[in-house]
């Protein structure tokens, strides 16, 4: 099982099942299987226009994945102690990120799409949306 091999304090790629087939390769995400936790909710990022960035933001509680379904993307992370960016470009590879992690989503390419599973149904109270304050927050962690 993937999950006894994982240190679930820092963001990391995951590596997918790949199940390749003439007709067209399939990837498989299961709960408690090869993500670290239920999913909850699912969301979909697209059509960001050139040049954007998305996101900003840390979760007091809820754990993510996030998938490049289509196309590619820079993950910008930042746990408090290391700043660290992932391209993400594969649909069958993930970022896992835990709580209190701030990520940045940027470098979209054309007719990117960014899947995102989260351990938490949308709850704005779960969201730190001012960096200063999530730099605070660690300090005193």
């Amino acid at each position: 099982m993937l999950l006894l091999k994982m240190e679930l304090t820092k963001p990391q790629i995951i590596k997918l099942p790949k199940i390749a087939d003439p007709r067209g390769n399939l990837s498989v995400i299961q709960s408690l299987d090869n993500l670290p936790f239920n999913i909850a909710r699912c969301y979909w990022i697209y059509d960001v226009p050139s040049g954007m960035d998305r996101d900003g933001h840390a979760f007091y509680s809820s754990s993510e994945l996030i998938v490049a379904l289509s196309g590619s993307f820079t993950v910008e992370t930042d746990d408090g102690q290391e700043v660290t960016s992932f391209h993400l470009n594969r649909p069958d590879m993930g970022l896992y990120l835990p709580p209190m992690v701030w990520r940045n989503l940027k470098e979209f390419s054309t007719n990117a799409v960014a899947m995102l599973l989260s351990s938490e149904l949308y709850d704005p109270a779960d969201y730190i949306n001012d960096y200063n304050q999530f730099r605070q927050i660690n300090e005193t962690r």
